[in-house]
Formats: structure tokens, sequence, C-alpha cells
């Protein structure tokens, strides 16, 4: 694979370079695929009851998203939030003096993943991704690696975003959303939320390169197809992709936007007339050093640690009808083999380095926009070996299991209430776009975006054990924290990196259960397993908010 040679040239999905070719066989008690937060915390919990584990990471990091930019926590309700996943926060809190700490630069939070890794009996091998598995009946037996490396354990967990592991078991799961019908939802499927809606185009934005002239085509990620007639219905869509990233103010760290080789303006031309609409109200006012507002139409979380300049740093997340979401171009992602994922990969960093450069710097931006927008930059003490920018896409949504137990919008708005839960959610149904489309709109064409969704659970609502493990009568000694069966509705709540590690530890927990019983996690007590989170400092029912 040729590697254009920026000082982006280290960012990788998946570079062939990484995999050396090794006879290495490992015996553990389980065995972990991927290190995102689940991953880490579950490798850790093992460790510290004695077990040998092997963590697989797909990549160079360790940490997902929590380490990859995403420093500004979605945590949704903190009071439901315990176990390892609240030591995290506390851990993080320290590296700052303080008790705990939400928000965070991403070298802190690797930091401190690398820390949990490096319990004894934890061995972490990085840049390995999952080639094929050696089934025994219902039983995972050996996982094999791309380059040789090849792992026997009694126990496995799935915590990659995408579900490599649970798909090559043969495990059931789906991939988009569903129609309102299969669960009754209402949330489900197609939706097209009100043009006042923050990130919808709240102003007619002509679709068509030439303006006004259909025989031109459309401007690129714009559908042809009227997804408004098909409001619920099922398909194959799913969440738009970004990357979180850092950037930062301070003068002595921040590296200027850089036009990327293959810039291609028609890329951005839909980004310029929404700057320039006439109704583009919804821009997030950032103040400068002179508390004077500045118009910067992008969600610029400021951490609230200071760098040693006394300036600032973000987590930078999309925000508008046309920001660093790459709305639907990310469909071939969950099945897709890991070139294809490198592809996509390539191609959204290359679109978000390329939007962040235009609205700085294009003279069709407004003068305000560009003006604050100059202000920021890539900081040069993150993200070193990646060129200081995230090493981790944002996998909002992949493939998602199919359990005996499929958390759906129900639990949610709590008319339905697992029986079994091993942890709690407690954000909003939340769903970036799914597609952008245009159709007649008082007479002229305007583009709208799909899928969003931003609906509060009626409260803090239980997530099932039976959520993270397979339906009984498939694989036998698999755990799923991450890839959870869900409906895609509820996976908008469940998603979060803090649930993530708390699903990571109660599947630590019940892999344990199932070594020391010789069972399926299946047969998992779970009244026994209830009582060792509840010692562990994990939240299983609502409590008041502290």
């Amino acid at each position: 694979m040729h590697t254009p040679k920026t000082r982006f040239s280290n960012l990788h999905y998946f570079d062939p370079a990484w995999i050396t070719e090794t006879a290495e066989r490992l015996r553990v008690d389980v065995c972990i695929y991927g290190g995102t937060s689940a991953g880490v915390v579950a490798a850790a919990k093992l460790a510290r009851m004695g077990k040998t584990v092997a963590l697989l990471q797909p990549g160079r990091h360790l940490g997902g998203l929590t380490s990859g930019g995403l420093g500004w926590t979605d945590y949704g309700k903190k009071h439901v939030i315990g176990g390892m996943a609240r030591q995290f926060y506390c851990d993080v809190g320290r590296e700052y003096g303080k008790d705990e700490e939400w928000y965070f630069e991403p070298g802190v939070a690797e930091k401190v993943m690398n820390r949990m890794a490096s319990e004894k009996g934890i061995t972490v091998r990085l840049c390995q991704y999952i080639d094929s598995v050696i089934m025994d009946g219902l039983r995972i037996a050996v996982v094999k690696m791309l380059g040789g490396l090849q792992v026997e354990a009694k126990q496995f967990i799935d915590a990659s975003y995408e579900g490599d592991l649970l798909a090559k078991a043969g495990v059931s799961y789906a991939i988009g959303r569903e129609g309102n019908a299969t669960y009754k939802e209402t949330l489900n499927g197609v939706q097209l939320l009100t043009l006042h809606w923050i990130h919808q185009f709240n102003d007619i934005v002509d679709p068509y390169i030439i303006p006004g002239d259909p025989a031109s085509g459309l401007l690129p990620t714009i559908l042809p197809d009227d997804m408004s007639s098909r409001i619920g219905e099922g398909d194959r869509r799913i969440q738009a992709y970004c990357f979180r990233v850092c950037m930062t103010d301070d003068p002595q760290l921040k590296l200027d936007w850089t036009k990327p080789e293959n810039f291609d303006p028609r890329q951005y031309e839909l980004a310029t007339r929404w700057f320039n609409s006439g109704k583009n109200t919804h821009n997030d006012p950032l103040l400068d050093e002179q508390g004077r507002p500045c118009d910067v139409p992008a969600k610029f979380d400021i951490f609230p640690n200071k760098t040693p300049g006394g300036f600032h740093k973000t987590d930078t997340n999309n925000h508008g009808a046309v920001s660093s979401d790459y709305i639907g171009e990310n469909p071939d992602w969950p099945e897709g083999g890991y070139e294809t994922r490198e592809r996509i990969f390539q191609r959204h960093a290359e679109y978000q380095k390329g939007y962040y450069w235009h609205v700085a710097n294009s003279p069709g931006i407004p003068a305000r926009y560009r003006k604050a927008w100059q202000r920021w930059g890539l900081p040069k003490d993150e993200f070193a070996d990646t060129g200081h920018w995230p090493h981790q896409l944002y996998i909002r949504e992949a493939r998602r299991m199919v359990g005996d137990y499929v958390m759906t919008e129900h639990d949610c708005r709590q008319t339905r209430h697992a029986p079994d839960p091993v942890g709690m959610g407690s954000y909003n149904m939340d769903s970036h776009g799914c597609s952008r489309f245009a159709k007649m709109d008082q007479g002229r064409m305007r583009v709208y975006n799909e899928g969003e969704l931003a609906v509060p659970p009626a409260g803090p609502y239980g997530i099932s054990y039976r959520s993270i493990i397979p339906k009984r009568g498939e694989c036998e000694n698999l755990l799923v924290p991450v890839c959870v069966s869900t409906s895609h509705v509820a996976y908008g709540s469940v998603r979060m990196e803090p649930v993530f590690m708390v699903l990571g530890e109660a599947a630590a927990e019940a892999a344990a259960l199932a070594l020391s019983s010789d069972c399926p996690v299946q047969d998992v007590d779970y009244t026994t397993l209830r009582a060792h989170l509840l010692r562990d400092g994990q939240i299983l029912k609502t409590t008041p908010a502290a």
C-alpha cells in the first residue's frame, strides 16, 4: 500500500506493514479481541481476579475512543456509573490533581489505559487482526490472527467496535436500522427531524452541482431518493462516522490547518452554501480572550484544564447541517475487510482534514467563520505518531449482536425492565445522520439530513446480561460488551464509553464465573453474578442522583 509522505503518513486503520509473521502460540484463561475501553477494563478486571489474559488490539493504541479524542465524556447520569468505569475517571482526575475528571486530553486517557493494561497476567499484542477461529462444537477453541499468532482460551470476549470475533464465531447479528414494526418501536428506521433541529438544513440549500440545473447532477453525499416517504422503514444505513479531534488555540502548541494534497473542492461546496444560507443560526458561539463571541458552527467542547500556556484544548465533534460527519460514506465498514476499512478510514480523514482547511481558508466561507477557525489547530503534544490527528475513527455503530434479549426503545422508555441487569444506560437515544437527500419544497429542490435522533430516556435503565451474550444454542464461551444485542434505537443510548467500560467489567465477571463453574455463559448464575457486581461497586438499579 502506497502511503503519501505527509505529516499524516502514519495514520491508518490497517497497514500491511504492521503485520509481523510469527509462530507464537498463547494459551490463556481469557482472550479479549479489541483494545477498546471495554476491552482494557475487562482485561484489568480479569487480571485482578488472578486470570491470565491475552488482549489483542487491531491497531497500535489501547483505549479506543476514550484515548482517541473523545475526551468530553457522554455520561448521561453520572450516579449510575460505578465499578471500574467510575474508577477510571477518578484515575484521570488524579492526573490533574482532582478527585475525578470527565473531560480530559487524549494523552492523559491513554496513559491511564496503558497503566490498566499493565496488570500482571495480561499479555498485550498490538496490530493483531483476526483471521479465523477454530470452533469446538459451540465453543471457540482458538483464534488465529493475520501474521500467524494463535491464541487458545477457555473464554473469549469480543470488545471490538465492529464485532469481528462474534461474526467469525457464527453468532447472529444485525446491521442498520430495523423498521419500527420489528420491535414495536416509534423511533427506528428512517427518521426526518424538523427544520428547527440543530443538525438540519434550516434554509433552502440547492443540491445541484450547478445551482438550479438538475442536469448537472447532485453534489457529493446527496442521494436522489426522497427518504421522507419512508419514515419508520428499516434499511442497512448506519450512523455517520467522524474523528473526535483535539484542537488547541495555544500559539505554542497549535499547528495550522493544511490543505490536503488531494483536496477536492466539490466535496465542500455544500458546506459553503450552508455557511452562506440565510437562516444559518445554529452556531455555537465561542468567546475569545476578550469575552467577545466568535461564531463557530461546530461543537467545540473546551476542557477545563488549561494548556501550559494558559490556553485551551477541545474535543471537537460534529455540529450543524454540514460538519465533520461524513454522512452516508460508511455502509461497507461493518462487514468490510481490513483493506476496505482502511480505504473508508482514509476517505474520512481526508474529508475531515479538508473540511477544516476549507472553513478556515476558502474565500467562499464568510470571514467571521474563517477568522474563528483560524484561531484553532492541532496540538503538537497529542497523537505524536499519527501527525497529531486521532488514531481512532468514531465507529458509532457497526454490527449489533442479536441475543435472546434485545434491548429496545421500550427499555429506554422504561415500559419494559430487564430482570437481569449488569449495568445501566442513561444517555439520550442518540443517532447521527444516516443519509442526506434532496426533495422538492415550495417549488424548489433542497437538501435534507436524515436519521438524526436525540430523545431522552425515561430515566436510567438496566442493561440485560442476556444482551451481552449470544443466544442459547449459539457460541457458549463468548461475551460481547460493545456490539451489544440492541435495536438501532437503543444502541444510540447504550453506545457510550462509560457504559462500554461497565459492560466490559460485567463481561469479565461473567467469564470468570463461567470458568469456575465450567459452564456456558448462558448458564452463569445471575444471582451470583449480580452479587459480585454489587460487591465491586456496580450500579444495577436506579438511585437518586447525588
